[in-house]
């Protein structure tokens, strides 16, 4: 809309079409603005270079105040055309907030726009903003004035000239305060862009002729997490990785990191589990990347000539689907949740395909079907960051967390290996005095929307009738319900018109609603991964919420006294420690018990097993998710207690599957013959992986032979390659200068450095099992034939578990994980 009056308008909506129609003839466009964004450069940037290229004098000066200014606009601008001259003034902190726009024409026109509209997408399209057009021949004066004032500032002292070098400059600080200041930004940031809120359909432009623009309006860049995962996959490029793994919680946007990452290969394959994913992938991936093509390739469609393919695993998991491509069809292969990547359909399409890079990303890395999820990406973890640091930095929403006490008697429900039998577990749950502790809990703490997270159908169907029968807007929903779509729940729960959804499974995983404020547990945590969702779910930012409210039904099932670690740390969530009964939570935060929550958690402090007992539990649950015997690796990956105390507790892994009666009679008798060599293997010391690398070579040659005796030159060639195949391995354990040295294959350099190193050390160390004689390593045991194939698969597991070990530790104490 604009009214004008004497040569005077008024505009209050879509300044872009009057600053383009300005542009069309000037021979002079003069741009003061305290704030460029990359959306509102690229809108303006054809007509800009149109203008350059006829010959008009472009220039603009921008800001570097708060650190909103964007380097990707600043970027933008220096790629419309290098006539364009554009300058950054430094504010050094202090206000600098003009937003002028100057048309000069041949004819002695002018034009002249001040207002609120700085260098965006928003403020140029869709925001609420006010600015004045003067015509230059009503105020003469006043243009000449503004001209020249504008020169004034472009030239200034307190600007530098837009170069590739003062834009590192500016990036970097950008970078710093966005990181030190995450809060103040991302409140400034969001008033500036609109934009970014991409879920909303409300927030689209009107229908245009011009595709460009259109296109252009979704233009995004990475902000907080996303810029510090991108900079660790950077360094795992530049140092050779051809896989990695992103741990972020959710609601700090793995999606949109994957975009921004994929914006350096031009074929690439995102696959993932749930159709809803697939169609939000590829609309994150069009705001980032307006230059491809995007495919959907699943049951009912099959873009697959598209440069961005977003594929479902049940379709790509086929034989017949995923060798219509040719194996090194995509230069990136992205594998969302990647928690899920060890089942057997995707093992399919990761081996099948040859990409330059795979990228994992997940919230919650720990496993689903008890596969190693970490190998598949060779350890190489690039980044992570918990939730709970997350919200520290000010990038997730606060939690007030309420324990309420459930007085359920769950162990008097079978438990059936990995979760408690359905029936049993329904009929305790579809009690009325049950539904009214958990009305009474939400009426007392909750927010204004609310996902309820259930066990069954039947519960969620139940209380949802519980929650109508009390005047309550609620529904369950789930895969049975009838009557409204799950699009059309979340749409009535979004604008407040629904309080309560309860579900099942339905929120784990790649949905959000950041409006929602309460998250309501009615149903024992089973896992604590598909804990870590849930939970997640409530966590993304949103102007409509101060925090959200997590109530949560605690009784006496199993995990109940170790769930609440998750709200502790990192370090705590993996398990690695004992978190405090109440555990210390971020600014902002709340953690509150009932006191028979307290109780009740302490009692089962107090009932809790003895050492060993507590290890043989651990092991159990592994064994039983198996379906078998952990492998010693599976046991440190996935195993609830450390894998260090199998071995500190009882000499070895081995000797703790002696104890726990896991062996067979022969396995018996092989244990207590070579009981030594066993926890010899075990415990040897590790300063460097040279030790477990030169009785890998000697294990590598099968069951037959991996006892007989090796020489240095032998190892030599496959020493080497281990090393150098793995760019952290080489970066990790050839530090020193004189293994630098050998980076380059040199025979003689290698098998002298195995000699003098492994092979003297380990033989020479007191009570070592091995020996270094005449040129040649060996053990100082003879396995009988009959033993050897049960000795080799015991020694391969300790070797590959010592080997991950090492590696995982050197990483984290050279670059610890958030």
């Amino acid at each position: 809309m604009s009214t004008t009056t004497l040569n005077v308008k008024l505009i209050t909506e879509n300044l872009a079409d009057e600053l383009i129609a300005g542009m069309q003839n000037a021979s002079g466009i003069y741009i003061m603005t305290s704030f460029v964004m990359q959306s509102g450069v690229r809108l303006l940037a054809p007509h800009l270079r149109r203008a350059v290229e006829r010959g008009a004098e472009v220039k603009v000066l921008a800001g570097d105040y708060l650190f909103v200014t964007q380097p990707e606009g600043l970027q933008a601008l220096l790629d419309i055309d290098p006539r364009l001259e554009a300058r950054l003034w430094r504010s050094m902190g202090t206000s600098f907030h003009p937003k002028a726009y100057l048309f000069d024409y041949e004819n002695g026109e002018g034009l002249l726009i001040v207002g609120s509209s700085n260098f965006s997408m928003s403020a140029m399209r869709m925001g609420m903003e006010w600015n004045l057009a003067m015509n230059a021949k009503a105020e003469p004066y006043t243009f000449q004035v503004a001209l020249d004032k504008f020169m004034q500032n472009f030239y200034h002292d307190s600007t530098l000239p837009l170069n590739e070098n003062t834009l590192l400059l500016y990036e970097e600080e950008y970078r710093t305060c966005h990181r030190n200041n995450p809060e103040l930004i991302r409140m400034i940031t969001e008033m500036e862009e609109e934009e970014y809120r991409v879920g909303s359909e409300d927030h689209l432009p009107e229908e245009s002729d011009e595709e460009d623009e259109r296109a252009e309006w979704a233009a995004i860049h990475p902000r907080f997490a996303q810029i510090d995962a991108l900079d660790a996959l950077e360094r795992a490029l530049d140092e050779e990785y051809d896989k990695a793994m992103v741990v972020m919680a959710t609601g700090l946007g793995k999606t949109y990191l994957a975009g921004f990452f994929a914006q350096r290969f031009h074929r690439v394959l995102f696959v993932a589990h749930r159709e809803e994913i697939l169609h939000q992938a590829r609309r994150s991936f069009q705001h980032v990347m307006q230059d491809r093509t995007f495919g959907i390739y699943n049951g009912v469609l099959k873009e697959g000539d598209a440069d961005c393919v977003f594929a479902s695993i049940y379709t790509l998991g086929m034989k017949k689907h995923r060798e219509s491509f040719a194996q090194d069809r995509f230069d990136l292969i992205i594998v969302d949740e990647f928690h899920h990547a060890a089942a057997a359909s995707y093992q399919s399409v990761i081996q099948y395909f040859k990409p330059k890079f795979l990228l994992g990303i997940t919230a919650t890395p720990e496993r689903m079907d008890g596969k190693d999820v970490y190998a598949l990406c060779d350890g190489n973890v690039a980044y992570q960051i918990h939730f709970v640091e997350a919200i520290r930095r000010g990038w997730l929403s606060p939690f007030h967390y309420y324990g309420v006490y459930d007085d359920t008697d769950y162990s008097s429900i079978r438990w059936l290996g990995s979760h408690y039998d359905d029936e049993q577990l329904t009929a305790a749950q579809l009690k009325q005095t049950l539904a009214d502790k958990i009305y009474d809990a939400w009426t007392e703490h909750k927010q204004t929307r609310t996902i309820g997270f259930c066990s069954s159908i039947r519960q969620a169907d139940f209380l949802a009738g519980y929650f109508q029968n009390r005047a309550v807007s609620a529904v369950g929903l789930h895969s049975g319900t009838a009557g409204i779509t799950r699009e059309e729940a979340i749409a009535r729960l979004a604008r407040g018109e629904l309080e309560v959804i309860f579900t099942v499974d339905l929120f784990n995983e790649g949905v959000d609603i950041p409006s929602v404020d309460t998250l309501l547990f009615v149903r024992p945590t089973e896992s604590l991964t598909v804990f870590t969702q849930q939970v997640g779910r409530g966590l993304r930012l949103s102007e409509m919420k101060t925090h959200c409210t997590i109530i949560d039904l605690i009784g006496n099932y199993r995990n109940a006294d170790v769930k609440l670690q998750l709200f502790a740390s990192a370090k705590d969530a993996e398990g690695k420690a004992a978190a405090a009964l109440t555990p210390i939570v971020p600014a902002g935060c709340e953690f509150h018990l009932e006191t028979a929550v307290i109780n009740l958690l302490d009692e089962l402090r107090h009932k809790r097993m003895p050492h060993r007992e507590r290890l043989h539990r651990s092991f159990l649950d592994l064994k039983n998710e198996l379906g078998r015997i952990p492998a010693y690796l599976e046991l440190h990956l996935y195993g609830r207690s450390n894998s260090l105390e199998y071995r500190n507790e009882f000499g070895s892994y081995v000797g703790f599957l002696g104890w726990a009666e896991c062996l067979t009679q022969e396995e018996e008798d092989v244990y207590y013959r070579h009981e030594a060599w066993i926890r010899d293997v075990e415990k040897t010391v590790m300063t460097k992986s040279y030790k477990m690398i030169v009785l890998l070579y000697m294990l590598e040659r099968g069951p037959e032979r991996w006892a007989e005796p090796v020489t240095p030159h032998e190892v030599a060639p496959f020493f080497h390659r281990y090393l150098m195949e793995k760019e952290f391995r080489k970066r990790l354990d050839f530090s020193d200068k004189e293994s630098l040295r050998l980076w380059e294959y040199n025979e003689t350099g290698v098998s002298q450095l195995i000699e003098r190193m492994p092979m003297t050390k380990w033989s020479s160390a007191k009570g070592s099992m091995t020996r270094f004689e005449d040129g040649l390593f060996g053990l100082r045991i003879e396995p009988a034939p009959e033993h050897r194939s049960i000795l080799h698969r015991w020694t391969t597991e300790i070797c590959e578990y010592r080997l991950h070990h090492h590696f995982e530790r050197k990483e984290q104490k050279r670059s610890p994980l958030h």
